[in-house]
């Protein structure tokens, strides 16, 4: 029995449930308690000790979780929203944001130390060792399913935002202790230099995890193509290292571990100790001192063993998606990819393909590829569906044709690596060559990836269910005595393809329908009618991510082409994800609002237009058969708000007023030119500014409903408790996205 295994289990539950729910003694003294009780009956009945070490996980987990809490996260956790004066020690390069720079530093709250990112108003290069200091709002990090993950992962558990000027300090030079960061810097830089332009970007990424240069096209493509792993550094890339490792060294077993355990452990400390990393590094060290020590290596023991280890040092890494990915990845392949391989052996076709011939070759690449990668995704594809919201269907080629290069890329580059610090030259020439391979697998994703269903997404309730059944009838296969494979794989298919008729028809079911959707601080708004579907607006707290929620939400209903797309004005939070989604989701007409300048957000947009680009000079109006949409010219031009497009949806179910971040007075010319009709429903100006949806327009279109899209705890105080008086005062129904979510409004 795997005795470490199932105390693990109970020990990561316990964490879990600590950190995503709650922590408390209680729960550890009753697990011990239990666990010793169930000690006792051992000797009557030998199946009680897996319940004994789960429970004594759960005990010791949950115990260390709450001292932990208490010793650790408690002062972190009550800086949350304070304001303090900050002395923090840059622990990395420095690098650029939409509105400044950040660094990753340590600072020091009651005398514990803290890894903190300083988020910088000015664009400052600051190297490791430097110091800043000044007054800093903090953010904690470590708290509910709702943050992100990947600050926790890495033990990052404060975000701090600049409340005034900051200070630098300059370090006279980098110390000693900042040396993995410093090699990682200059292995950037002879990439950059070594490498053309259009795989600079991936030869870092692979290499190092540093996927700030990958455009969100390749991101994208490797996320439909199922293959996002290859540009994080990943087990994948720590067993590859090892490979090389290993020949260098003869596979000489005391000269493996003597070279090889350092070199992991400078790669983990390079690649900045991330969780698949560090994991990947501690069970590939255990393999060569299981080699040494002539004793035998136990994959699942040995994946509990590297669980345990970084658990005990931070237990909040539980919660990192990366974590999560990369122990679900190994558990499955440990589990279920020799009983896959063999059954793929066992098809008839591979009847004459005997013998030690190219045949026999082939046909163990395709059974042990798709052996791999169907167990890794056994745990992962609800986890990655749970956090990406998407499933890929093309997967499985897509890692069959590429993983093979990957390994070669990943040996030329750190060979580039090695060689430009002797000949630049070689280096370059050897980079050329190096780049057709990644061109190779960059195109085999973008082609894969394009196909269509190469995906689904978990934006329809139906594809959900639709994985929940799959899971099910796993359930029951592996339980069942006479197993069919076929039967299975058939049951599957079959259900998708009921899901996504459903997906498709399911908007159908509504004369017209507006979907106002969660992007936090920002506004994207779906108009579907008749079979017409028109898009207000891309933007959010983040550009990718509005452009990844808008164009799943459409693809998942079918939808790959858009009627056309309103861009109310230029600002970030309204158009900043537009052109890429124009990069996944092609429009028949983009309205755009006349700019005098050369808008930077504009700039992003025309290149994915493809000439289609109409700009609103006066008002359009755009019909069809029993609905249409006018789009409103610029009133005024005296700033991006008022210089904005207005838009007027109506059919004969409803009226729908859109009016962007137009002001009171914009809104009150609006009236006085314009005849609006009363109004089923409005979209409140400005995320619910105080300064727009004014009792004028109230008073003259009298919406039933209103619906504000408003980021969460927004720095600007959106909505205004003003603007919430006054909808309430003629009646109005209120919703908003920061408390109901992404808003459905049918007709």
């Amino acid at each position: 029995m795997r005795k470490l295994m199932w105390f693990t289990i109970g020990f990561g539950a316990a964490c879990a449930l600590g950190a995503y729910v709650f922590c408390h003694w209680a729960i550890a003294i009753a697990a011990l308690v239990l666990s010793i009780a169930f000690l006792f009956l051992i000797r009557k009945w030998k199946h009680f000790r897996i319940f004994a070490a789960v429970l004594l996980g759960i005990a010791l987990g949950m115990g260390w979780f709450c001292a932990y809490d208490a010793m650790y996260l408690r002062d972190a956790r009550q800086t949350d929203g304070q304001i303090l004066e900050l002395y923090a020690e840059a622990t990395d390069y420095s690098y650029k944001t939409d509105y400044g720079s950040a660094v990753e530093a340590r600072v020091s709250i009651n005398g514990k130390p803290y890894s903190v990112i300083l988020y910088l108003k000015d664009h400052k290069e600051l190297l490791p060792g430097d110091h800043v200091t000044g007054e800093f709002r903090l953010r904690y990090t470590a708290g509910g399913m709702e943050e992100p993950t990947y600050h926790r992962g890495n033990g990052i558990f404060l975000l701090a935002y600049p409340k005034g000027d900051a200070v630098y300090e300059e370090a006279p030079s980098i110390s000693d202790a900042h040396f993995p960061a410093v090699l990682r810097q200059r292995l950037l830089t002879a990439l950059d230099r070594a490498f053309p332009e259009d795989t600079a970007y991936f030869a870092k990424a692979l290499l190092l995890g540093d996927r700030s240069d990958v455009s969100y096209e390749v991101t994208t493509s490797f996320k439909v193509s199922g293959i996002s792993h290859i540009i994080a550094v990943s087990g994948l890339h720590v067993s590859i290292l090892f490979a090389v490792i290993a020949l260098l060294c003869g596979r000489r077993r005391y000269l493996m571990a003597l070279i090889g355990i350092p070199v992991l452990l400078l790669f983990a400390a390079v690649a900045g100790f991330t969780p698949s990393v560090t994991r990947a590094c501690l069970m590939q060290s255990l393999m060569v001192l299981a080699l040494v020590f002539n004793r035998e290596y136990d994959p699942l023991t040995a994946l509990a063993f590297a669980v345990i280890c970084m658990l005990a040092v931070n237990p909040v890494v539980i919660t990192s998606a990366s974590f999560q990915l990369s122990v679900g990845c190994m558990a499955g392949i440990f589990l279920f990819s020799k009983r896959i391989t063999g059954w793929i052996d066992g098809f008839s076709f591979w009847k004459d393909w005997k013998g030690k011939n190219i045949k026999t070759r082939i046909r163990s690449w395709i059974s042990s590829g798709v052996g791999v990668t169907v167990s890794a995704m056994f745990f992962t594809t609800p986890l990655v569906a749970c956090y990406f919201g998407a499933v890929s269907l093309i997967s499985i080629v897509t890692n069959l044709l590429t993983l093979w290069v990957v390994s070669f890329c990943f040996y030329g580059i750190i060979a580039v690596c090695l060689l430009s610090f002797v000949w630049t030259q070689g280096a370059a020439l050897l980079a050329w060559c190096v780049s057709w391979l990644i061109r190779y697998v960059v195109t085999a994703a973008k082609l894969l990836s394009s196909i269509p269903l190469a995906a689904v997404y978990t934006k329809s309730i139906f594809i959900v269910l639709w994985l929940v059944l799959v899971y099910l009838l796993i359930f029951v296969f592996l339980l069942s005595k006479n197993r069919q494979p076929f039967v299975l794989i058939c049951c599957g298919v079959m259900g998708l393809c009921l899901a996504l008729v459903l997906s498709w028809m399911e908007p159908l079911t509504d004369d017209t329908r507006m979907t106002v959707l969660d992007v936090g601080q920002g506004q994207c708004i779906i108009l579907q009618s008749n079979g017409k579907t028109y898009l207000v607006d891309c933007g959010g707290d983040r550009d990718a991510e509005a452009a990844d929620l808008v164009a799943e939400t459409l693809l998942s209903q079918g939808i790959s082409r858009l009627d056309g797309v309103i861009v109310t004005h230029y600002d970030r939070d309204h158009a900043g994800g537009v052109g890429y989604l124009l990069s996944r989701v092609s429009a028949d007409a983009v309205f755009l609002p006349d700019s005098a300048d050369e808008d930077e957000i504009l700039q992003t947009i025309l290149p994915y237009c493809s000439g289609r680009e109409i700009y609103v000079n006066e008002d359009m109006l755009v019909q069809w058969e029993q609905g249409e949409i006018t789009v409103f010219a610029p009133i005024l031009s005296t700033s991006d708000n008022e210089s904005g497009l207005c838009v007027l949806f109506r059919d004969e179910n409803c009226d729908i007023l859109i009016t962007g971040d137009l002001s009171s007075l914009g809104e009150k010319l609006l009236l006085r030119e314009k005849e609006l009709p009363d109004l089923d429903a409005l979209v409140a100006g400005h995320h619910g500014s105080k300064s727009s949806t004014c009792e004028e327009l109230l008073a003259a279109t009298m919406p039933e409903y209103a619906f504000i899209s408003v980021g969460k705890d927004n720095y600007y105080g959106h909505p205004h408790a003003d603007v919430i008086g006054r909808l309430e005062r003629i009646g109005c129904f209120v919703y908003r996205t920061d408390e109901d979510g992404t808003i459905i409004f049918r007709r």
